[in-house]
C-alpha cells in the first residue's frame, strides 16, 4: 500500500535550515518550549524585542526554553543583508544566543512550509497572514501551536504564558 502523504501534525514534522543553510530538524527540539519569530534587522521593533527575546532567553532556557529566529525580508525590506551579515547583526550588535535560521518568505506562494502551518495552526485577527517583522508563535512541548502575538506585543508580556508552559512560577 502507497504511503500518503500525511499533513503536518506537530511543528516536530519540519525541517529548516539554519543560518549556514544546514538542515535542522525541528524535531531536535522536541520536549522543549518554543517561540518562533520572524525577525529584521532594521526594523523600529528590532531593538526592544531582541533586548527582551535576550532577556527570556536567558532566564528560561536552562528550563527548557527555546527561541528560534527566522529573518524575513517581506516587510519594507527590512532584512536585506546576507545570511552572513544578519548573523553578524544578530549575535554581535544585537548579542542574540539563540539560534538564528536561514532567511525565508513567511506570506504568499513561497511561505515556508513552516510558516504555512504556523498560520494555519493560529491565524491572524482579521486574516492568516504574517502583518509584520516580530509576530511570535508560542509552541508547548508536544509541539502544537498554542498562542500568535502580534508584533507589537512585547516579549517580555508573553513571560507569563512562557512560564505557564514550562511549568515554572
Amino acid at each position: 500500500m502507497a504511503e500518503q502523504e500525511q499533513s503536518p501534525k506537530s511543528i516536530y514534522d519540519f525541517t529548516v535550515k539554519d543560518i549556514h543553510g544546514d538542515d535542522v530538524p525541528l524535531s531536535s527540539y522536541q520536549g522543549k518550549v518554543l517561540l518562533v519569530v520572524n525577525v529584521a534587522s532594521k526594523c523600529g521593533l528590532t531593538q526592544s524585542n531582541y533586548k527582551e527575546l535576550n532577556i527570556l532567553y536567558e532566564k528560561y532556557r536552562d528550563q527548557g526554553f527555546e527561541i528560534l529566529a527566522f529573518p524575513c525580508n517581506q516587510f519594507a525590506w527590512q532584512e536585506p543583508g546576507t545570511n552572513e551579515e544578519i548573523q553578524e547583526t544578530a549575535c554581535t550588535r544585537f548579542k542574540a544566543e539563540f539560534p538564528i535560521f536561514d532567511k525565508i518568505e513567511v506570506n504568499g506562494k513561497n511561505a515556508a512550509p513552516l510558516y504555512k502551518f504556523l498560520k494555519s495552526e493560529k491565524g491572524g485577527l482579521f486574516v492568516d497572514a504574517i502583518k509584520w517583522n516580530f509576530t511570535k508563535f508560542l509552541v508547548n512541548r508536544e509541539g502544537k501551536v498554542v498562542e500568535r502575538y502580534a508584533p507589537r506585543t512585547s516579549p517580555l508580556q508573553i513571560e507569563e504564558d512562557i512560564k505557564k508552559l514550562l511549568g515554572s512560577s
